[in-house]
């Protein structure tokens, strides 16, 4: 299955220039663990909410001072919207990443895919495994 087919197509997305405490608030307000940075519609990081707490809290940096620059993770893992679904979990795997920036072939951002989209496709495929297995076992008695 291809990642186009899994991934979410609405990315919350902010500017290197964006600060911290507005980050914080569109991930509270759009209900996400994660922004991607983009320039010119190219995902070039991504903070998350783990990024905040680490990079910010615990570092106990004055969040006012900050912006997405200064927290994101720059090594951005992204993935092809052709892509299949073990490519993704291969590279999540590899690269101890939970998000993965979706992109088309102009590197354009135009989804993104997360473990937990994964895991509800999983689960939705073994509750169809679950139903023939019922199918076709003798009742309980």
């Amino acid at each position: 299955m291809p990642v186009q087919d899994l991934a979410r197509s609405e990315v919350v997305t902010a500017h290197t220039d964006t600060a911290v405490s507005k980050l914080a608030e569109q991930m509270a307000d759009e209900r996400v663990g994660s922004v991607v940075i983009t320039d010119d519609e190219m995902p070039i990081g991504i903070v998350t909410d783990r990024d905040l707490a680490l990079r910010c809290v615990a570092e106990e940096a004055d969040p006012t001072e900050l912006s997405a620059e200064n927290v994101m993770t720059e090594n951005l893992q992204t993935i092809e919207q052709d892509a299949g679904f073990y490519d993704a979990v291969d590279r999540m795997s590899e690269h101890g990443v939970r998000r993965l920036p979706v992109i088309d072939d102009s590197d354009h951002l135009v989804g993104i895919l997360t473990t937990d989209d994964l895991e509800e496709l999983l689960a939705d495929e073994h509750n169809e495994l679950a139903d023939v297995i019922r199918a076709q076992r003798p009742p309980y008695e």
